[in-house]
């Protein structure tokens, strides 16, 4: 490399660096350093479609605004499988707006968003969700993110959103090991057993329970019903025991 070019790479390398020691103080108090510190990391990874017909599309609003301002997620998912960074992981992404799952209100300071191209009305394809799942595998990994902490924009935000819509294949993650799922062979729920506490021990918010309803249906049974339906207490008491199943070792739920 050329003198010049040597140069000018020592150059931006000490800006970059830099900028990197000066973060926002206040100065109001004497500064005295402590190496002690991380990045905020995510605990939850929030799944969208993006209700529009092609990713380009989707691109151009999550790098601009929409009617309500400006939004972005950390990833996008092309209909083919192509896979799209906005967002680094260690900053927060503006997906998760007013939401709330296991008694947390900031989902955005606390999750990661992907946006899955589809616009809620077909079915996910195989290319979308074999990206998804590598995507997944890694997030997890790096992160050390509960893999059961996978949810959809719809659970947390039950009274504004449906998305990832009815069509999405929840079950299928579970078998990679993402999110939770009922089990086939499921236990009697004993007497006394309160299915709202289950679906609070899950991590719904109930503050609208017909709508919280529709997310958990959404999510688990292939529907959208505000009402319970049979089998709904067979469901949440499995989901209960595969929680409480956990190993001790595993962060607690959020």
């Amino acid at each position: 490399m050329k003198p010049f070019k040597l140069a000018v790479a020592a150059l931006l390398l000490a800006v970059l660096s830099g900028c990197a020691s000066t973060l926002p103080r206040n100065t109001l108090a004497e500064w005295q350093a402590s190496p002690n510190f991380g990045p905020r990391r995510a605990r939850v990874i929030v799944l969208h479609h993006t209700a529009m017909d092609s990713a380009q599309a989707a691109l151009h609003v999550l790098q601009t605004e929409n009617s309500g301002g400006p939004v972005s997620s950390h990833y996008l998912i092309g209909d083919d499988g192509h896979l799209y960074q906005l967002v680094s992981e260690q900053s927060r992404a503006w997906h998760a707006g007013g939401s709330r799952w296991a008694g947390i209100s900031d989902l955005n300071s606390t999750s990661i968003g992907i946006e899955l191209d589809n616009n809620g009305h077909e079915p996910f394809s195989e290319a979308q969700l074999q990206s998804l799942l590598v995507l997944l595998e890694d997030i997890v990994e790096r992160n050390g993110i509960p893999p059961h902490l996978v949810v959809g924009h719809g659970d947390i935000a039950p009274t504004k959103k449906d998305d990832p819509s009815v069509l999405f294949p929840w079950q299928r993650l579970a078998e990679a090991g993402f999110g939770l799922w009922p089990r086939d062979v499921r236990a009697a729920p004993p007497p006394g057993f309160d299915p709202w506490a289950a679906m609070r021990l899950v991590g719904y918010d109930l503050r609208a329970p017909s709508e919280a309803l529709a997310a958990f249906h959404r999510h688990f049974r292939g529907s959208e019903e505000t009402t319970w339906l049979p089998g709904d207490a067979e469901v949440l008491y499995d989901l209960q025991l595969q929680l409480m199943e956990l190993p001790a070792t595993a962060p607690a739920p959020l």
